[in-house]
């Protein structure tokens, strides 16, 4: 289906605001008709969505303390971009969306892809400068897995996606302008989820390489993401040849319980960081189940046992100075990892989720509160965030 492009459009209606925008501030309300709340067709979901474009000029804000990311607010879900202050968190632009985001992507022009989370049917490249957003929307059998990535020559967009006929895991290729499917990809396993391009070779993988983690996780076409038969899991990270898709290696873990969801990039000790999230029968094998496993090119190792850590790591990034930050959302802790993978730091954060990094800077994201640098930021209470958000570039 072709993608759609719809200019924003004024609607009457209650304004939404930021949890800091005060009364009368101009340029970041979304306004909301109460009408929309029931009996929305599929068209008139991007009225709405068009409609409800709030963006503010963002110049004069420093790119350090900006990041997009997707969230949820009083029953309505939103992307947009976040303003990190010294005691608070403010929302600078943002744009209504139909339903749940997940993982999100920056374009070399400063474009933002969002995609839907798991099973979704949609797909966004949005503009908080301007304001402009281009749709696309999924018809066929086939539901994304909530993570997008640009290629590094800006020749496509892949989506990682599922065939909901018979489970098999897909990467989406797309044309980088219009959105629309040019190809596919099989990615050698089930429930694959986020991608990351390789920056440097890594023992017989080259530069480049399309790095996608398949979560193994079997899955019920209906919701997609209802487990079942978990005997069947088969997790592995693979590494694709990024101009035809050719499988250039596969790895697995010794415990095929223990799901490849999130991927980072450790400058320092070169290599790359899954986030795995445990999905053992038994309690407490899931309670002290590693949260990190690490990849150098020839094996894919898993860090010793995490104990309490709950089994359940919802995003990583690189630390400073080698290793790993990563989330434990059901520990309500943030832990910092060590090159050996063992934690070196552990941060009370409830309901820890999304993480970011920088040069220099690292952001995370809890329930009500933010991290950064080791400082506390307040979030307001009614603003729920999804488990990713990305830093804005410099």
């Amino acid at each position: 289906m072709a993608t759609r492009r719809l200019p924003p459009a004024p609607l009457r209606g209650v304004p939404f605001r930021g949890p800091h925008q005060r009364t009368g501030e101009a340029g970041s309300a979304v306004f909301l008709d109460a009408s929309l709340a029931t009996g929305l067709t599929r068209r008139g979901v991007l009225a709405w969505l068009a409609a409800g474009l709030g963006t503010r000029a963002l110049a004069g804000d420093a790119p350090h303390s900006r990041l997009m990311a997707s969230w949820a607010e009083r029953g309505r879900y939103f992307a947009g971009v976040l303003r990190v202050d010294e005691d608070h968190v403010s929302a600078l632009a943002q744009l209504s969306l139909p339903t749940r985001a997940h993982g999100l992507a920056l374009e070399a022009d400063g474009a933002v892809l969002v995609a839907a989370r798991r099973p979704g049917d949609w797909l966004l490249r949005w503009r908080p400068d301007s304001g402009a957003a281009q749709w696309h929307w999924v018809n066929d059998d086939r539901r994304l897995n909530g993570h997008v990535l640009p290629s590094s020559d800006g020749r496509a967009v892949w989506t990682t996606e599922t065939n909901q006929a018979d489970a098999a895991g897909l990467i989406g290729v797309r044309d980088p302008r219009t959105l629309e499917k040019t190809g596919e990809w099989a990615t050698q396993g089930m429930d694959p989820h986020e991608m990351l391009v390789l920056p440097e070779a890594l023992g017989r993988v080259p530069a480049g390489a399309l790095i996608v983690a398949n979560g193994g996780i079997p899955t019920q076409s209906e919701t997609g993401r209802s487990h079942r038969d978990l005997s069947r899991m088969d997790p592995s990270l693979v590494a694709l040849d990024p101009a035809s898709g050719a499988l250039l290696g596969q790895w697995r873990l010794d415990d095929p319980r223990l799901s490849v969801r999130h991927l980072a990039w450790d400058p320092v000790g070169r290599r790359v960081g899954i986030a795995l999230q445990a999905e053992h029968d038994d309690e407490a094998a899931r309670r002290d189940a590693p949260l990190l496993a690490t990849w150098d090119g020839d094996a894919l190792r898993a860090a010793p046992p995490m104990a309490h850590a709950r089994g359940y790591g919802a995003d990583i990034c690189a630390r400073a100075g080698g290793g790993f930050w990563l989330s434990a959302t059901r520990a309500n802790a943030l832990l910092g990892l060590d090159a050996r993978g063992a934690i070196a730091e552990r941060v009370n954060l409830p309901s820890a989720g999304a993480l970011a990094a920088r040069p220099g800077h690292a952001w995370a994201a809890g329930a009500a509160v933010t991290w950064h640098d080791g400082e506390r930021q307040t979030l307001s209470s009614a603003l729920q965030l999804d488990n990713h958000w990305v830093s804005a570039r410099a």
